[in-house]
């Protein structure tokens, strides 16, 4: 046996798919990397996946991630000499009725939007394809020609072996126990065969990696479930060259193999896995097969593929997998633990995203950031509650039954709710309001008029609330309303050097005056965003910092991981401390001066500032701002006050209209205002130089700041891409992701969608794209239209906002 070596710049834990592949990619970079792994390569859950590889998904990066993996599994096997198993045998989608045909059409522009080509096919097209199916039910369905399948322990074993070609060390038979730790650095990993010194730390553990990672204070949601398929003997006229086959309305998938089938499926009703712990030695280990769960499974197969009726079955595999509370796999730097990388809780789709995970963790790994934005997949994507895992099993069950199930527009999960409360969800509640969830936290989104049970009807079509939304919206628009945004996630910035610090990070100067309120970006060195926030500036060496509810985590980490070294300032989450109650409209400042003896108006409290007021005995922290394109003020307060300032608020409002809204009125409010959301229309691909928020950057003043180099280089040069406005007609319902053409060629996809309840008119928001270069005239100069559900629309564009009120309303 060869011996460990004494160090390694880095080391990875666990020779799955994920870590040999992040081996591969890391070799190939020039980096030393060793694997560990405790028992044999794929003997974790790699040996037993079912091996299909399909690309698309609702999010583009993720869906180039897979069509890496796909590129990769090209070529794997000439490289290294070992076989694969892949075939590029194509993918088919089935659709049943109607909602699911919509669904699969919507699918299908979403693909095209992402550069890949998907057909749609008739039942009897796809019989062609698929002769052992039964298509009397079939409405239509989807055929992606460059999907396929593989053996995933041979593409690991591929893997493997090129690692090892391009200098990698892999070690079976080794077993980490610790890390060694030295004042928050790693310094080495320890294992059953010695110590390892090394600088950082790679976990694809699988369904091992929450326990091991808790160990260190490092959180990663994942928890095992059980996952069953079954495979055939040979059956007679199987064709060699089937394509992989995925019938979501009988929650059922399937693949040629060795003359017979594999047959799977995502139960509605899943089974959790080592409740309380997996059981020590627990590899090349499969479960017992679960016969009476998954014969409801076999009753819809069946009637799609009547050939199993007479089928033997060779065997019924149970094989635990690790499963993530959104369904989504977990990638990145854990923001507790630097240096420590995780790549893991991949979905049962770990042999689809193997390839790019590997790339992308690799990048990360080497130059500290992914190669493009993976928001979806990021670890800092979570937040408390997916610390204590009993709540992460109750979401998890719930994402898993939801896999093959419709994915409707605006659809919110029901487990593990009420989790995170606003001192008003009570009081709310019993005013009709219908709430959503984001990390937690229970938001309204709308509220039912009297008599209307506030519940979400999902359809692709309007749904339930939309005369709520519009009567809400329009309120905000000619009178008030109030909107409770307590989940808002707050910071506080302290020390001598606050300022020094935060003005490197910010991409606008936050060098103002005790009561300033500035908008910014915060970019990374390639001039993308990172962070989109407001800071208050309460004291001379103290900042406010208030950012969205889902970024907490991320936004936090990214400003504690940027203040420079040597300088002296502490940031603090203090998120649960105060509540936050925005009220917005023409008549807010009537409404607040009835409630204050303090100065409300426009010389007394000018836009973007902030100043402490008096409301029912509370202290409020106002801050002059606006998300929704009105006359406004988010109100933060102690919690303990929230219930008596809400109730003053409402009081003074009657006699000017005030009602209460929710989250939904924002978005659409938002989209006429044209204000950007990150995570859709902005992140860390988008400058603000593209997302037209060039105006935010302070380039002027002689000052450095975090991505400045490339915002001047890119101000010098131009942008590739530049962030317009579509409208269409009211019939047209935008989502996001349809695909945007320029005089008959596709130049890019919509980031967000809606409708604009006072334009009357549906309203996206998406990057025109020329690799010549894009300026107002090339995106104005253009005739364009939408594809959406594969059929194009008419539609206008525009780069100023859509609804443009009287400044006054705004900054008077």
């Amino acid at each position: 046996m060869k011996t460990i070596p004494n160090s390694s710049k880095t080391v990875i834990i666990g020779g799955g798919i994920i870590g040999c592949s992040t081996a591969y990619h890391l070799a190939k970079m020039g980096v030393e990397v060793t694997v560990l792994e405790r028992k044999k390569l794929t003997s974790g859950t790699t040996f037993h996946a079912a091996g299909l590889v399909g690309q698309l998904r609702s999010n583009a990066n993720i869906t180039q991630l897979l069509g890496y993996s796909v590129d990769l599994y090209n070529s794997i096997e000439a490289e290294t000499g070992l076989g694969t198993g892949w075939k590029m045998n194509g993918g088919l989608r089935l659709a049943c009725n109607p909602e699911r045909w919509t669904e699969v059409k919507r699918q299908a522009t979403t693909a095209h939007s992402f550069g890949l080509q998907m057909d749609l096919l008739t039942p009897s097209e796809a019989q062609e394809l698929w002769p052992l199916m039964n298509v009397d039910d079939v409405i239509g369905a989807a055929f992606m020609p460059t999907d396929g399948q593989a053996n995933p322990s041979d593409i690991t074993q591929a893997l493997a072996k090129g690692a090892r070609m391009a200098g990698a060390q892999i070690f079976e038979d080794c077993k980490v126990t610790d890390l060694e730790i030295d004042k928050g650095r790693i310094v080495a990993v320890i294992t059953e065969q010695g110590r390892i010194a090394c600088e950082k730390v790679v976990v694809c553990a699988g369904q091992w990696t929450r326990d091991f990672a808790g160990r260190f204070g490092v959180n990663v949601p994942l928890v095992s479930m059980e996952h069953q398929y079954m495979m055939t003997e040979p059956i007679k006229g199987m064709p060699k060259n089937l394509p992989t086959l995925r019938d979501p309305d009988r929650l059922t998938y399937y693949k040629e193999e060795v003359g017979g089938l594999v047959m799977g499926g995502y139960e509605n009703n899943p089974i959790p896995w080592a409740v309380n712990g997996i059981p020590k030695g627990f590899h090349y280990t499969l479960l017992d097969s679960n016969f009476d769960h998954f014969e409801p499974l076999m009753e819809l197969a069946l009637g799609r593929v009547p050939a199993l009726e007479t089928a033997g079955i060779k065997t019924l595999t149970n094989g635990p997998e690790s499963f993530t509370p959104d369904g989504n796999f977990i990638i990145g730097e854990a923001p507790e633990l630097r240096n420590f990388f995780v790549g893991a809780g991949f979905n049962a789709f770990g042999i689809a995203a193997g390839g790019g995970a590997g790339m992308a963790l690799a990048e990360w790994v080497r130059n500290g950031e992914p190669p493009y934005d993976l928001w979806s997949a990021d670890i800092r994507r979570f937040g408390r509650p997916h610390r204590d895992t009993d709540w992460v099993r109750t979401r998890t069950v719930e994402a898993y039954g939801k896999h093959y199930t419709m994915a409707w527009p605006f659809e919110e999960h029901d487990s593990g709710r009420p989790c995170r409360k606003s001192p008003l969800y009570d009081t709310l509640a019993t005013q009709g309001a219908c709430f959503g969830e984001k990390l937690g936290w229970e938001r309204p989104n709308w509220f039912a008029t009297k008599g209307q049970e506030p519940r979400d009807i999902y359809s692709f079509e309007r749904q339930n609330w939309f005369d709520n939304v519009g009567a809400e919206h329009r309120a905000c628009r000619n009178a008030a309303v109030l909107f409770d945004q307590t989940s808002f996630a707050k910071f506080a910035l302290k020390g001598p050097d606050a300022l020094a610090a935060l003005n490197w990070i910010c991409a606008n100067d936050v060098d103002r005056p005790v009561g300033a309120l500035v908008y910014t970006q915060m970019l990374n060195d390639k001039g993308g965003i990172e962070c989109d926030l407001t800071v208050a500036r309460v004291a001379e060496d103290e900042f406010y910092i208030v950012t969205g509810t889902g970024f907490a985590t991320h936004d936090f980490d990214w400003i504690s991981r940027n203040i420079p070294d040597g300088l002296n300032c502490q940031l603090f989450d203090i998120t649960s401390a105060n509540a936050v109650l925005s009220l917005m409209g023409p008549r807010a400042r009537d409404i607040l001066g009835a409630v204050t003896r303090d100065d409300v108006s426009h010389a007394g409290f000018a836009f973007g500032t902030h100043k402490t007021v008096s409301i029912a005995a509370c202290p409020v922290m106002a801050l002059r701002v606006t998300y929704v394109g009105e006359l406004g003020w988010e109100l933060h307060l102690p919690v303990e006050y929230a219930t008596a300032v809400y109730a003053a608020l409402m009081e003074a409002g009657k006699a000017h209209g005030l009602v209460n809204a929710g989250y939904r009125a924002i978005e659409s409010l938002r989209l006429e205002k044209g204000y950007r959301a990150w995570g859709s229309d902005i992140g860390p691909d988008h400058t603000p130089f593209e997302a037209g928020l060039g105006w935010a950057v302070k380039l002027r003043k002689d000052m450095p700041f975090k991505g400045r180099k490339a915002m001047q280089a890119q101000k010098d040069s131009g942008v590739n891409k530049l962030m317009a406005c579509f409208t269409c007609g009211p019939e047209v319902i935008l989502q996001g992701r349809e695909t945007i053409y320029r005089n008959g060629a596709r130049v890019g996809w919509l980031t967000s969608g809606g409708f604009g309840y006072t334009l009357g008119q549906s309203i996206g928001y998406g990057y025109v794209r020329d690799a010549g270069g894009v300026d107002a005239d090339f995106v104005l100069g253009g005739n364009y239209e939408l594809e959406v559900a594969t059929k194009r629309v008419p539609c206008t564009v525009q780069l100023g906002p859509l609804y443009d009120p009287k400044m006054e309303r705004i900054k008077s």
